[in-house]
């Protein structure tokens, strides 16, 4: 079996007939006016297409919502619009339900040692993948049952059932027999194979990464490690190396020493990310190519495998939870409406589908919190356009 093989979208897994999609994407990111950003509280200079849609796509959400953002009265040009304002992250709006958000602080709480959990990015940016990853894969790990229903659509030859669902995790942060750093996974799905063996899906999630790094410090380990595995056509490839790729590279390679040193007896890596966002998508493609054809009879060898974020929503629908799915397509996906909003603003007489309106009280919003028992200190909130973590390169600029 080819390590690059396509995936069965979950609309058509084996053995059921197809239906028609419930969920449709545009063809292309659209483009975001200026002046739309500013009216929205949306500019940032640095941003890439895709993650200027995006961001406009997770205000509205907030607005959709009453959800009280992060601008300060008297700032006329800011990107805060998709950050909660403080009270609002520490209410738990940044997630889909009450329940996710507890567990959110659950994770946080138990997180294994040295884990990169930013607290910060989890609560109050709508734009980050840290709390995505809460958002979607949440009410798998609240429903095991749910978890097994989708994850038997997306990789129906290695999972039987889902047994539990892990957040950021490593095999083995720090620990030499690895690859003696903090590298690590959003989520590692404990299942059981239809051979009725145990294996783990080790997952990396994406959303509005534009892939400019920041890249890992390289190291000695990685370059052993990648002759190690036995995963690449060439260990030495600059491609490898390059700062879209080597995260990809360094968790597959975890997650085949994994197997390798007896952490689990079967395991499969996949990427996930938004369909439009293409920068996200070539990653996972020129990654792909650079891999070694796995031998089906080995099962000790851990392919990898990628899906779109659309089609991992489609999944959690045709599961039986169709609610999650539509909360998950509406504050990540519908970039229609975006499209919608943004003709008006340069043709306000075409008629659109929906057209969202800037709300100009902000104190509108904090009437809608949900409640919260007792004071809490308010976290003040950044006026400069991001950090590392979330705008990555300035060159893009």
């Amino acid at each position: 079996m080819s390590n690059t093989e396509a995936t069965t979208p979950a609309s058509a897994s084996s053995g059921t007939r197809k239906r028609k999609a419930k969920f449709t994407q545009l063809t292309q990111t659209p483009w975001v006016p200026e002046r739309m950003l500013q009216e929205y509280g949306g500019t940032c200079n640095i941003d890439s297409r895709f993650r200027r849609c995006a961001r406009m796509l997770q205000i509205f959400w907030m607005r959709d919502h009453g959800i009280a953002n992060a601008i300060p009265d008297a700032a006329s040009s800011t990107h805060l619009g998709s950050y909660l304002s403080s009270d609002a992250a520490e209410a738990g709006l940044n997630f889909l339900t009450p329940e996710i958000h507890l567990l959110a602080l659950r994770e946080m709480l138990l997180r294994e040692d040295d884990a990169a959990i930013d607290e910060d990015r989890l609560v109050a940016n709508s734009l980050s993948s840290q709390p995505l990853v809460f958002n979607a894969f949440g009410p798998l790990a609240l429903d095991v049952k749910l978890a097994t229903k989708v994850f038997r659509q997306l990789l129906p030859d290695f999972v039987q059932s889902v047994e539990k669902v892990v957040f950021e995790h490593s095999p083995g942060r720090r620990d030499d027999r690895f690859l003696a750093d903090r590298s690590a996974f959003d989520v590692a799905v404990h299942v059981k194979t239809p051979e009725g063996g145990s294996g783990i899906v080790y997952a990396e999630m994406k959303y509005s990464e534009d892939m400019t790094g920041p890249a890992a410090r390289w190291r000695e380990r990685y370059e052993q490690a990648f002759k190690e595995v036995r995963l690449f056509k060439d260990p030495t490839s600059p491609i490898l190396r390059s700062i879209p790729v080597e995260q990809l590279a360094r968790e597959h390679c975890l997650s085949q020493l994994a197997v390798d040193n007896g952490v689990t007896p079967r395991a499969m890596f996949i990427g996930i990310g938004p369909r439009l966002n293409r920068r996200v998508q070539a990653a996972f493609f020129v990654y792909a190519n650079e891999l070694l054809p796995i031998d089906e009879t080995d099962r000790s060898r851990v392919g990898f495998q990628h899906f779109t974020l659309e089609t991992f929503i489609d999944a959690i629908d045709v599961a039986g939870d169709g609610e999650t799915a539509d909360q998950l397509w509406k504050r990540y996906c519908d970039f229609q409406r975006v499209y919608d909003a943004a003709l008006a603003v340069i043709a306000p007489k075409t008629p659109v589908n929906e057209t969202p309106s800037p709300v100009a009280d902000q104190a509108a919003h904090d009437t809608n919190l949900r409640p919260q028992e007792g004071s809490r200190k308010k976290r003040s909130r950044p006026a400069h356009p991001a950090s590392s973590s979330e705008v990555t390169d300035a060159a893009n600029a």
